[in-house]
């Protein structure tokens, strides 16, 4: 598919998704979070790729977050089915069975803190920085995905101040997983997805949904719906099939010189 809004790329089995719309600060528009939207479906259906990266064009922005000129532009109607829009996205990238990489590249303000804190884990730079603005407006987001990265307290202090987060203490709080200099963003964005896509996809996807499902519920739910699950609807590879390589190597005779 052609796309505008966003460009795509393959590293080895590492899908790479940039929003393109720099000369706005990568603002979220209909036609960029609809793009999104259907990248993500499509890839989530190719075998050949185990994780997604998804970063900014250009060095200023990761996303300045919701195209403010295309909302006012339009009537009550548009918006509310836009805003409906933009719900379900940010819910796709949260669960899609392929995790989602956000490699934030520099400001990420409003709507793109829901769009990053969707995501299953964040690499930044000195560049990066967060703002959850919504509580400037009398609004709310990200009080059901920030909390599960940063813990309640910190969660409640950036949601009710707004106040902006540089990386260092992105870093500190546990909002990025990873932090190195901007030059090497990219590369390191790409070595985490690569890591986890050379597993088996269905098993990522198992713990991912696990993981999901698990939230709220208290730990001995949790101990016991992994143990059903393991032997269950998740069930894993046999010894031989998943430990195939070293049994062959271990089986076989030694060489005779």
């Amino acid at each position: 598919m052609n796309y505008e809004a966003i460009k795509i790329d393959q590293e080895d089995r590492v899908a790479i998704i940039t929003l393109n719309r720099p000369e706005v600060l990568n603002a979220l528009n209909f036609k960029l979070v609809t793009e999104l939207d259907e990248a993500i479906g499509d890839i989530e259906g190719d075998d050949g790729i185990g994780a997604i990266v998804i970063t900014g064009s250009g060095e200023r922005a990761f996303s300045a977050g919701a195209d403010i000129h295309e909302n006012r532009e339009l009537g009550d109607e548009e918006r509310e089915a836009i805003t409906a829009q933009r719900n379900e996205y940010t819910w796709r990238l949260a669960t899609s069975s392929k995790p989602i990489i956000g490699a934030i590249n520099g400001l990420c303000y409003g709507g793109g803190t829901v769009m990053a804190t969707s995501m299953d884990m964040l690499v930044g730079c000195e560049r990066t920085s967060f703002r959850f603005l919504a509580v400037n407006y009398g609004q709310m987001n990200a009080t059901w995905s920030l909390p599960t990265m940063v813990g309640w307290p910190k969660a409640k202090e950036l949601l009710y101040s707004g106040r902006e987060v540089f990386a260092e203490e992105a870093y500190r709080i546990g909002l990025l997983n990873h932090m190195v200099p901007s030059g090497e963003l990219m590369d390191k964005a790409v070595e985490v997805g690569a890591s986890i896509a050379k597993n088996r996809v269905e098993g990522v996807a198992n713990i991912k949904q696990m993981l999901l499902e698990h939230t709220g519920l208290s730990l001995e739910e949790q101990y016991r719906n992994e143990i059903g699950a393991r032997s269950g609807r998740f069930r894993g590879l046999s010894v031989e099939e998943g430990f195939k390589d070293f049994l062959d190597r271990k089986g076989r005779k030694p060489r005779v010189s």
